[in-house]
């Protein structure tokens, strides 16, 4: 067995300051959702891109894929905004196998209040602190990243097949 190719100290750096800086704006922003929306980033994810949707219809698998999340954990949040009056699930007019999300109009109205802090948020806790070459480089090396990640580490988890029984 070959020995593995440890980090050597600049790019130890380079990954816990990854690790802990997304932990901290991820927790700077959470607080300010909560405070102005009583909305976890998780939901307010959701509302944003059911919004972004044309004609404000999405497929719950196809808003899983976005925000790389399972889609029973994804059904949990989804019930919890419906519950709140925000958004609403329908069956897709195309297949009826298919669940849709809409934004209501609460939840739009939800959405507009919340997104003002919400990028002020971002911008104190990253993109303010960082010059336009930084911000640049960040985006360029995120997308480097994003792209690699997408094409292998599976974002749903593989359903498990139910053994055929024999007759």
């Amino acid at each position: 067995m070959s020995e593995p190719r440890w980090l050597n100290e600049q790019e130890m750096r380079a990954w816990t300051g990854f690790l802990e800086t997304s932990a901290l704006v991820h927790r700077l922003v959470e607080r300010q959702l909560r405070e102005a929306g009583g909305l976890t980033m998780v939901q307010y994810e959701i509302l944003h891109w059911a919004n972004k949707a044309s004609p404000q219809h999405r497929c719950i698998t196809e808003l899983a894929d976005l925000m790389i999340t399972s889609r029973s954990g994804l059904s949990y949040q989804v019930a919890q905004l419906e519950k709140a009056g925000l958004l609403r699930r329908e069956t897709s007019a195309d297949d009826e196998r298919r669940a849709m999300v809409v934004i209501t109009e609460e939840g739009r109205r939800l959405l507009e209040k919340t997104a003002p802090g919400h990028v002020e948020a971002v911008r104190d806790g990253l993109i303010d602190r960082l010059n336009g070459k930084q911000i640049a480089q960040l985006a360029e090396i995120m997308d480097t990243a994003r792209t690699h990640l997408r094409a292998v580490v599976p974002v749903q988890p593989q359903r498990k097949r139910r053994p055929s029984s024999a007759h």
